[in-house]
């Protein structure tokens, strides 16, 4: 039985998006029985993305010759059970999220690790989801090495 991965950003549509499909595809490919997916932290979407999936987060997936499996399912706010049913919880930019997470999910705050990616306010994508390239990577190293230990 495959173990799930729960990456976690505001509205579900960029950074948690591409980390999603970035570690399925990546984790696939290393034979690992790891699963991932991916909410938004806040209660609802910015009325600003349009479409089910950010072009930067598709354009980099593109990039890098990946089919993403997901690009046609909508953004998703995260609920309790999602929370619950994920081995490891990542929250994509620290300063953003715990808040919103403390706020709606208090019970469940201690279990979640904290990236530091901006959004596109803040970063470029090719800058952001470089980041997000190498703690993937970095991820993955540290679950296959627990694999073999």
């Amino acid at each position: 039985m495959a173990r799930h991965l729960l990456f976690l950003c505001t509205g579900n549509y960029y950074r948690s998006r591409y980390a999603e499909e970035l570690f399925n595809h990546r984790a696939g490919l290393a034979g690992l029985n790891w699963r991932a997916f991916s909410r938004g932290a806040a209660e609802r979407g910015s009325p600003n993305n349009v479409g089910p999936m950010s072009l930067f987060a598709l354009e980099g997936l593109q990039a890098k010759g990946i089919p993403p499996a997901g690009n046609l399912r909508y953004p998703q706010p995260c609920i309790l059970p999602d929370l619950e049913s994920a081995d490891i919880i990542i929250a994509l930019k620290e300063a953003e999220h715990r808040p919103l997470i403390e706020r709606r999910f208090p019970e469940m705050s201690g279990r979640v690790r904290y990236w530091h990616v901006d959004d596109i306010d803040v970063a470029k994508p090719a800058i952001a989801l470089a980041l997000i390239d190498q703690l993937v990577e970095d991820l993955l190293t540290s679950l296959s090495d627990a694999r073999v230990s």
